[in-house]
């Protein structure tokens, strides 16, 4: 495997809020973002139109392997290269049914978890700076910690089987 691709909604604050931080993070491998409805996932995917990409992400390996929900989910984290002991972690039998209910959980409601912590895709930048407190001063101190005031707004065979 030398490539994934990562077919999300760039339409769901949520799923753009992860596209962000997955690209910020140092990864063993190039990772591609691609529309789950675009022409390009289709020509890419054939088999993206059969799946219900827009319910649950879908990774592709360069290789043609794929993963759709949680096991795609922990193949985005084994990519990374400060999450990959991380993804074993949750791949642990005794661990993995609540990962997989957490996983299903926020793809069922991305749209309503987007809307409550008031993600847009557009507005990432700005909420990943107020949230980051600047370590200059004591300002990260434990206790010193003050939450930032936010602009008001108006498949196949896993890694981890």
């Amino acid at each position: 495997m030398q490539t994934l691709t990562i077919f999300h909604d760039p339409g769901c604050g949520l799923c753009h809020n992860f596209h962000r931080w997955l690209l910020s993070q140092k990864a063993y491998l190039p990772i591609e973002f691609v529309a789950f409805d675009s022409e390009e996932a289709r020509t890419r995917f054939p088999l993206i139109a059969e799946l219900d990409a827009g319910a649950e992400i879908v990774v592709l390996a360069d290789d043609g392997r794929w993963w759709q929900g949680p096991p795609a989910w922990l193949t985005c984290l084994w990519a990374l290269r400060d999450y990959r002991k991380f993804a074993f972690l949750l791949a642990a039998p005794s661990l993995r049914p609540m990962v997989e209910r957490t996983c299903h959980l926020l793809s069922e409601k991305r749209f309503k978890v987007s809307q409550l912590l008031r993600l847009r895709p557009e507005e990432l930048g700005s909420i990943v700076a107020a949230y980051q407190p600047s370590c200059s001063t004591d300002a990260c101190a434990p206790g010193n910690l003050q939450r930032a005031k936010l602009p008001s707004r108006n498949a196949t065979t896993s890694p981890f089987s």
